[in-house]
């Protein structure tokens, strides 16, 4: 199969060799590393695995760099996170579906895996990310913590196999610290934003996508979203059916959405302290050049 596989790494010395071992079939695999300080460069060199190095912006960036600068071999381009798995019957379909393909990419779903299980309810299987794509086609522009496609809908097509996500791979203090992290990154795009509501795309059947983007902009303006979160997951999508990981999965998630919470609060503060500083700053340099005028007047 004529695919080329884009990886993006930073630490991943514990999660690669699963990662690689499942794309040994591909000619032609590129990681895009953003200064690794444990092993993870070794060891895709010593798996004759080609490595570009770049500083992390934020994971659109990342993927576009390495489209723009990987001197990719091949049109279509697979792209991967270390902790992603690609199984038999993956590699099958997407042999098939791009042969002669109409669209420009696929959507791909993941199966996330937690405590030694796949969170088929709690996880909101089939949740769809674009992540197959031609490579001239397909490029990324950022959307809070993540990633999405800048392609019109018509252009996309759905695998119906999907991925392995073992999102907990390096256990859990490093997803709660990387869930610090998008938590920030989340609050910010929701208060930069001044995108309108998408109603027709809460509605939309043809493009999942879209769907899926609208209804987050809908969930980031409704209150108490923590509990709504764990009740949406757990009760309305059935997480409660996933066992003990399932109700895990779903608190640690509502714990996610209260960070996002609090940290819009604190912009909030901060940004309306920093207007009432400059307010009072500059009401003083008023009152001073008035005293001035005043002085020069008598």
């Amino acid at each position: 199969m004529k695919l080329s596989v884009l990886i993006l790494t930073y630490n991943e010395e514990i999660n690669l060799a699963r990662c690689l071992e499942s794309v040994q079939w591909a000619d032609d695999v590129l990681l895009v590393d953003s200064f690794s300080t444990d092993q993870t460069v070794e060891i895709a060199r010593a798996a004759g695995v080609r490595v570009l190095q770049h500083p992390f912006k934020n994971f659109a960036e990342q993927r576009n760099f390495g489209l723009a600068q990987g001197g990719l071999k091949h049109e279509w381009v697979l792209h991967l996170d270390a902790d992603e798995v690609v199984t038999e019957a993956f590699r099958q379909e997407t042999a098939q579906k791009i042969q002669a393909s109409k669209y420009d990419a696929f959507r791909v779903a993941s199966r996330m895996m937690f405590e030694g299980r796949w969170l088929k309810h709690a996880a909101m299987y089939p949740s769809y990310q674009v992540r197959l794509g031609r490579r001239d086609k397909l490029n990324f522009i950022q959307a809070g913590h993540g990633q999405r496609e800048a392609l019109p809908p018509e252009g996309l097509g759905t695998l119906t196999e999907p991925l392995i996500h073992h999102g907990f791979g390096k256990g859990l203090h490093d997803w709660m610290d990387k869930h610090n992290r998008y938590s920030t990154d989340e609050a910010r795009h929701h208060l930069n934003s001044t995108a309108a509501l998408d109603w027709a795309g809460i509605f939309s059947l043809i493009n999942p996508t879209r769907r899926r983007w609208a209804l987050k902009q809908l969930f980031m303006r409704l209150p108490c979203r923590p509990a709504l979160r764990f009740f949406y997951m757990y009760i309305l999508r059935r997480g409660f059916l996933d066992g003990v990981p399932g109700y895990h999965y779903c608190r640690l998630l509502a714990i996610y959405e209260y960070l996002i919470v609090l940290k819009m609060q604190e912009i909030r503060r901060a940004r309306r302290d920093c207007r009432c500083e400059l307010e009072a700053k500059l009401k003083a340099e008023m009152g001073k050049a008035e005293s001035e005028e005043q002085g020069a007047d008598s």
